[in-house]
Order: structure tokens, then sequence, then C-alpha cells
């Protein structure tokens, strides 16, 4: 297949490109290269055959009927977002620009793309979003694809209405869409202002890492090479019209997180032991939701989709990746806002 994938010099984008790429499909490559994009992301795959990158914003629709125009892909997997809650909550307007108006400018011309080229049944149009699009849970309960939107920050509620538009544009279009809600991602090349980062780099640093409120709120945390996995099975097997959410299948409260984090420091950096040493309260994030847990019974069910590796399995990958490729992060604690506090409200 010819894949057009929007944001693929981002953290999740990349990993489904260099999946892509060495599972032998043609890929293309889009990307405004805005802050937390990064081409080293994907400078393993860059000179593979069948592989091109376009730069360009989901934003201008001009360049977006170009790149259809001279492409002509088989499937878009559409991952180009703004994804940080807490510059949402300092500047919620790139949020609303990219987020909806952007997505809508790629419905539109994916679907320009597919009534030119006469319908064809396999083209498809899969959409990423993420499981805050649901709101918080309470000590109890999973998400499930039915389970009713309740957005609580700029960010998810712009995810939300990106995920409106593609169902909109499926129901009144016949556009030929899938949806995926992931929940928390981790793993290597994670740009370094989100919190699994944050923590590996402040405790190699010897500096406080911050931890939310009481460090009581819960994420599944889904290991990004899984979730790229699970991305290209159900654009190869889901139904059209379909959502599917994908979980880590490991629940775990922030402190929790940073403590395993912290203990996986201390095995592979024991100098610096004990990190824990370092973990500091702060003021918690403005709406921040308590707890997000994830049903994967439909896409085990429908696709035999599920999870290859633990939390422990993962943060111990994480960890080791971090310490061996500080050429990949040390450039980026440069850009604006990385390694500070955002979202205070």
């Amino acid at each position: 297949m010819k894949l057009l994938v929007t944001g693929g010099a981002g953290f999740i984008g990349s990993a489904v490109v260099r999946q892509a790429v060495a599972a032998g499909h043609q890929v293309v490559n889009l990307d405004a290269l805005t802050y937390a994009a990064n081409l080293e992301n994907v400078a393993s795959v860059a000179g593979a055959p069948g592989y091109t990158f376009e730069h360009a914003d989901i934003r201008d629709r001009a360049a977006l009927d170009r790149i259809f125009a001279a492409h002509r892909p088989d499937a878009v997997m559409h991952l180009a977002a703004e994804s940080h809650v807490d510059r949402s909550i300092d500047g919620p307007g790139a949020f609303i620009e990219t987020n909806i108006t952007g997505t809508y400018n790629l419905l539109e011309a994916a679907r320009a793309y597919w009534t030119g080229a006469g319908r064809p049944g396999g083209f498809r149009f899969h959409h990423i979003s993420t499981d805050e699009v649901f709101g918080s849970l309470g000590e109890t309960g999973q998400f499930t694809e039915t389970t009713p939107y309740d957005p609580r920050s700029p960010y998810s509620a712009s995810k939300a209405a990106s995920d409106h538009l593609v169902r909109a544009w499926h129901e009144t279009y016949g556009l030929p869409v899938v949806l995926t809600n992931c929940s928390n991602n981790y793993g290597p090349y994670h740009f370094p202002e989100k919190l699994v980062p944050v923590v590996i780099l402040n405790a190699l640093h010897a500096r406080p890492i911050p931890v939310y409120g009481d460090g009581g709120n819960v994420r599944d945390w889904l290991y990004v090479e899984d979730h790229a996995d699970a991305l290209l099975t159900v654009l190869a097997r889901g139904a059209v019209g379909r959502s599917y959410n994908i979980g880590g299948e490991n629940e775990a409260s922030n402190l929790d997180l940073v403590r395993l984090i912290c203990a996986e420091m201390d095995r592979q950096r024991p100098d610096g032991a004990p990190h824990a040493r370092l973990i500091s309260f702060v003021t918690d994030r403005p709406g921040h939701d308590r707890r997000y847990a994830i049903d994967p019974a439909r896409i085990r069910a429908e696709i035999g989709w599920r999870p290859s590796v633990t939390l422990e399995e993962g943060i111990a990958q994480t960890v080791a990746w971090y310490l061996a490729n500080e050429a990949w992060w040390r450039p980026l604690l440069d850009r604006q806002g990385v390694m500070q506090r955002l979202g205070t409200g």
C-alpha cells in the first residue's frame, strides 16, 4: 500500500512510519515540523525505497490537494495534531486550528481525491485519536467505543470535535473511515515535555521530579511500538465506519509510574540512586482528569490484537533508550517550553 501519514515526524507518527516502511509499504510522510516534530525520528528510513517526505501543514488546503494529486495514496493515517494538554491550557487557539480546522481540510482533500478517483473501495481514512475525549472515570469502569464523549481540556475538546467530523464525513459523504482512540503512549523518541521523558531526564540531571497533585491520577500506558502495530493492523483489518479503542492493559497511577521509572534509573544508572528522593509534589493541572482506562474487548475480538509489552518491560526499554541517545534529546531541551512548567492556567 501507499500510505499518506500526517504527523509522521512526531512521536507516534514516526513509529508508524518506521514500522510501515519495514513492512514494505510506500510511505508519504506529511509534517509541518512544528516544535515537537523531529526528522531525526525517521532518519533510519529516510533513504528507504518508497519513502517520501512532504513539508506541509494540514491547515493548508492547497498543499494537501497537491500532495494527494502527486502521490495518489491508498490510505491516509491522520496523526498530525497538537497534543500537549498543558500547552492547550496556555494557548488553545493552535489546538482549534490544527486539530479541528486541519482535520476538516484533510477530510475535504481526501474526499475530493477519493471522489475524483472513482471512489475506490479499498481507500481508507484512518483517524487516530485519544481516550481523553471520553472525560474522567471514577475508581471503577473502563472506556468503551460507546462511552459518551465528555472532554475536559481544550486539547481533548479539539480531538473530540475532530472525531465527530470524521464520523460525519463517513455518514454524509460515504468516505470510508476507521477511527482509533488510544491510551497514554510512552517509549523511544518521546518529545521531552511529557511525563515519562521528563522523569527520566530530571532523574538523570538530579533535578526535582514534578508530580501533579497527589500523584493519584491513573492512566493506561501503551508502549508506542505496540500502538504503531495496532494502528497498521486496524488499517488492514478494521471495518469501515468502526471505531476501536487501543489500550496497553497497563493501568498505573502517576506516582506509581514515577516510582517505577526511578527504580529503573537506580538499576541502569546507580550512581544517582535513589532517584525517588527527587520526587516533588506540585500544584495540580487545572481540570486534571482523575482516571482513564481502556476496555480492549472490541479490538481483541474483531481484529485479534493485544499489546505485547508490559509496563515494566517498556519502561526498562525506554530508560535504556534515553540513556543511550543523548544526541537525540539534548538539542530538544532548547525548544520553547521544554522542561518548564506549563498549563498553570
